[in-house]
């Protein structure tokens, strides 16, 4: 059986055109293909048909790749090149370590999970030069020379020194700790799912190299919460090769729940660009919005409430991406959305969730959500949301235009007096709008 290849764009729908790739194309007759596809379809993720004349393949904001069978589907960001790593390195606050040429990125697509995984192994590969945390460790152990303290207990059960030892406890500072541990396991975790044999070559070495030093350890989300919660001064270096790590745990092999099936793990790699630019724009106001203080996800407590719960569950609270205070007071609330509302409109999910924010607010009575473009076209559009029985204006919902090859430009190097103002008036355009 041929493998076949496709890749399209996020938000891309890919029919089964005469002569196309997915014209007569089949999926494999594998019950746990099947049932992953039809998972991916539900979730929203990744929506695969088979129709009469092929496939059908529309992809959403999800970006990276799967195999299903002899079938290989990559989907790439829209924004390309250098400027879609920078704004990547900026929103996740990963160091600018050179991965790839200019010419080289731009002729050679790469899919999302090898830019990461580079990212990685470059962001490792300066640890290593720079020296590995060491931490001290307590170790037990009979010693020919006194180390550290005499253990004096062990020594009085074993009834005195019998041997030409003595039992000692001592904390040499050692590099098998649990941030190196993790980082190991990062390594290993991320072989599988590349699909560049040289980055895959990179990452053995690494592997092997901390192999004579460094214990294996399970990834999962209690390890990592575990090192978060550890890391201090000492190891600052290891931020962005932690936040890696995070993103690649996040979208690989993800699980997908069933209420009545055992659950079933995704053969491959898929972000969420969501993520990404809600990651993107909290780094950016955050960083240039003065005198205001921005909350990510914000919740909204008490403003739902059951008058009858019979079954005892939570009340509902609803979370907006961002809210902005002043003196402690939310004046705004913000989403962000990685579509193009502008080439797509506004779902009816996130007007009426909108519609919510804005009408939780005393003064003001306004939301906002904020969308990616990569021209100067789109303009922002205003929603007033009314009184259905006698038609006043009871709050605005305001869609609000980023474009991301503009906000590039001002984050890149050199900064300059004049880029940072332009990025303070951005801030607050983002907030407030041309108002």
């Amino acid at each position: 059986m041929n493998n076949i290849s496709i890749e399209l764009h996020e938000w891309e729908h890919l029919q089964p055109e005469p002569g196309s790739e997915l014209e007569g194309l089949i999926l494999p007759e594998d019950e746990s293909v099947i049932r992953i596809v039809e998972l991916l379809t539900q979730s929203g993720r990744l929506e695969i048909l088979e129709l009469a004349k092929g496939l059908s393949i529309k992809a959403s904001s999800f970006v990276g790749s799967i195999k299903l069978g002899n079938i290989s589907i990559t989907i790439l960001p829209k924004i390309k090149g250098s400027p879609f790593l920078n704004l990547l390195r900026y929103a996740y606050g990963l160091r600018n370590l050179h991965l790839y040429s200019q010419q080289d990125y731009e002729t050679k697509p790469q899919a999302f999970q090898d830019l990461l995984i580079a990212q990685l192994d470059s962001e490792i590969n300066e640890l290593i030069s720079r020296g590995l945390h060491k931490q001290y460790v307590r170790k037990s152990e009979d010693l020919m020379s006194l180390r550290g303290r005499i253990d004096f207990q062990k020594m009085a059960f074993q009834g005195g020194l019998c041997q030409a030892v003595i039992p000692c406890n001592h904390h040499p500072r050692l590099e098998n700790c649990l941030i190196n541990q993790v980082v190991k396991a990062g390594l290993k975790f991320s072989v599988p799912i590349t699909n560049d044999l040289s980055l895959r070559a990179r990452l053995r070495r690494n592997t092997a190299f901390l192999d004579e030093t460094v214990s294996n350890i399970k990834l999962n989300w209690k390890t990592m919460g575990t090192v978060e919660r550890s890391m201090n001064r000492l190891t600052k270096a290891y931020t962005s090769v932690i936040s890696v790590i995070k993103v690649l745990l996040d979208s690989s092999g993800i699980v997908l729940e069933t209420r009545f099936e055992s659950r079933l793990k995704l053969p491959g790699f898929l972000f969420d660009m969501n993520r990404f630019f809600q990651a993107l724009i909290s780094r950016f106001l955050k960083e240039n919005l003065d005198k205001y203080t921005v909350k990510d996800e914000y919740r909204l407590r008490g403003m739902m409430a059951y008058r009858y719960n019979p079954q005892k569950r939570k009340a509902p609270t609803p979370r907006p991406d961002y809210a902005i205070l002043e003196n402690g007071k939310v004046i705004t609330m913000l989403d962000a959305k990685y579509r193009n509302l502008w080439e797509r409109g506004l779902p009816r999910d996130m007007l009426y969730q909108l519609a919510i924010y804005a009408m939780s607010q005393k003064e003001g009575r306004e939301a906002a959500i904020i969308y990616p473009v990569v021209d100067d076209e789109a303009e922002e559009a205003k929603i007033e949301v009314k009184d259905p029985l006698q038609g006043r204006g009871q709050a605005q919902v305001t869609l609000r235009p980023l474009n991301l090859i503009r906000l590039n430009e001002l984050i890149s190097k050199p900064h300059t007096v004049q880029k940072e103002r332009v990025r303070s008036e951005l801030a607050r355009y983002l907030v407030f709008g041309h108002s």
